[in-house]
């Protein structure tokens, strides 16, 4: 809850974004919190590429395998659900402090798990841990730009997305030789990048205004260009009460939560059921494991172009269209995929796919972070990480369950591609944010 202002000039603090520049501790703070997106990316995928050595280790099968690969999406579904409200009561730079360091202290334990159960169950606490961060990235680098990069720049850092793809292969490759466990100990040393965060990124002056330290909020917009704030400036803040769930299906804003919720859950199911079993499903079509992780890195390179293209489209026309052309596009990249009757037209479906539907993650990742007031952002953006993350957890086992049972390539690929088409009719319901201050 918001303390009662000292008497003198009052401004709403989106406003103080208006003219602010981006400066260089704007450089320093993206870099820190892209490298928080790389490790998001990194943990998710880590195990994805090296899943058959994980199997053999265990003796056990793609439907266990499966589980696996969706423990960590299992485990962060009710670590967003605690962490958003935390982060909306405690603070942005604590959340992503404290979710990083746990993360890295229980993925280094994994690494020596001595069976498949114990391995699974420090899995779904890693997730659980890495909720945190994985939940507040975005609305805190939102709360940091000035109104008019505020898209730009946002889509920027999805590119931390097909970084940590390229680093997940590149662990695969150099590390896989050794064992899945030498992977998980790369991965446990990232939780050291919290010390990165606590000394280069400032509390979010947004929520420090909200909680009435309007000093402190004064100190951070000076340090990040906004030079004209005076000492007798306070801030007005829209009136929510702070990390209340329930909230979020008032009246007012029930009309975004429902199709916002709807259009994680679908979308994320079409992204991830295929990228989790992509190196499979290329192999089912002929090719080797090795030939399938380069046909992932060379995904993983086309997808920047499409986020660059999408950053900066949105600041000429805006988030919601933006997000339905690319998503349509992403589609139509995914049918010419699931229908390639050569290796060609494979690699062009599946670069259109990537190109298209990366971008569309970019425009979203902000998008989806600007529909909430500051006290009940961080709770908003768990809600839709969670309906993210519940797909997540479903895509993998579900694709495992039809590959099992021979469906084909063809067949699964166009179930998972439906579910773009059913984004896009959604995303219709939804309203524009470009150009807007945050409240």
């Amino acid at each position: 809850m918001s303390g009662t202002p000292p008497v003198g000039t009052r401004m709403a603090i989106g406003a103080a974004f208006e003219r602010m520049p981006f400066t260089p501790r704007h450089l320093l703070i993206a870099f820190a919190l892209f490298i928080a997106f790389v490790i998001e990316s990194w943990e998710q995928l880590a195990l994805v590429y090296i899943s058959t050595d994980v199997g053999n280790a265990f003796s056990v099968d793609e439907t266990q395998v499966g589980y696996l690969l969706s423990a960590v999406a299992f485990g962060m579904i009710p670590g967003c659900l605690v962490w958003g409200p935390v982060a909306d009561r405690i603070g942005r730079r604590p959340t992503c402090v404290w979710s990083l360091a746990a993360y890295g202290v229980l993925a280094l334990v994994s690494a020596f798990a001595p069976n498949y159960w114990v391995l699974l169950v420090l899995r779904i606490a890693s997730g659980l841990a890495m909720a945190g961060v994985y939940t507040i990235t975005f609305p805190y680098f939102l709360e940091m730009l000035p109104v008019r990069w505020r898209g730009r720049a946002a889509v920027y850092l999805s590119i931390g997305w097909p970084i940590g793809m390229l680093a997940a292969v590149g662990a695969s490759v150099s590390l896989g030789h050794i064992g899945w466990r030498a992977v998980v100990v790369a991965s446990a040393v990232a939780g050291l990048w919290a010390l990165a965060i606590r000394f280069w990124v400032p509390e979010s002056p947004y929520w420090l205004a909200q909680q009435g330290r309007h000093a402190e909020a004064r100190a951070v917009l000076r340090r990040l260009g906004n030079t004209e704030i005076g000492d007798d400036v306070t801030f007005a803040v829209a009136h929510a009460r702070a990390g209340r769930p329930l909230d979020l299906l008032g009246r007012k804003l029930i009309k975004i939560t429902i199709p916002m919720l709807l259009v994680n859950f679908v979308f994320n199911w079409g992204y991830w059921g295929l990228q989790t079993w992509l190196p499979t499903l290329l192999q089912d079509k002929g090719l080797s494991l090795s030939s399938s992780l380069g046909f992932v890195a060379i995904s993983a390179l086309v997808m920047i172009p499409g986020y660059i293209s999408a950053s900066y489209l949105t600041g000429r026309f805006g988030r919601k269209k933006v997000f339905l052309a690319y998503v349509l596009a992403a589609a139509l990249g995914g049918f010419y995929f699931a229908t390639a009757s050569s290796l060609t037209a494979l690699y062009i479906g599946n670069f259109v796919l990537a190109f298209f539907s990366l971008g569309a993650w970019g425009v979203w990742n902000t998008w989806n972070g600007e529909f909430y007031p500051t006290a009940l952002r961080g709770t908003g953006y768990s809600w839709a990480t969670t309906a993210q993350l519940g797909a997540t957890t479903l895509a993998p086992s579900a694709v495992g369950f039809l590959l099992a049972r021979a469906t084909g390539f063809t067949t699964t690929i166009l179930l998972i591609n439906a579910f773009l088409v059913v984004a896009v009719l959604l995303a219709t319901a939804l309203p524009e944010t470009e150009g807007q201050d945050l409240e």
